[in-house]
């Protein structure tokens, strides 16, 4: 995913939104001005996704790198996590 592209088209509909916004406002268009409110909120939002992608990709690229520094800590770490859940399961059967 670009995020970069993401960004950048949420920026023209934040910006967007707000034009709508204000000539609904000098207009009395009460429809034009939601619009506006509504493309502000998909810019927010559109902006937000992708901050939280770039986020979540430098995490798991962390991982990765973890994983393939350290296989056998890994694999430990993963067998404890596997035994704790499975009683955890076993437990809620019973």
């Amino acid at each position: 995913m670009d995020t970069t592209n993401a960004k950048v088209e949420g920026l023209f509909k934040d910006a967007a939104g707000h034009v709508k916004e204000a000539a609904g406002n000098l207009t009395g268009d009460a429809k034009l001005q939601a619009t506006g409110k509504m493309d502000q909120l998909a810019g927010k939002a559109e902006r937000d996704f992708a901050d939280l992608y770039d986020a979540g990709e430098t995490r798991i690229e962390a991982a990765t790198a973890f994983i393939q520094e350290r296989p056998l800590v890994s694999l430990g770490i993963a067998t404890v996590v596997g035994l704790i859940v499975g009683g955890l399961l076993r437990r809620r059967r019973r």
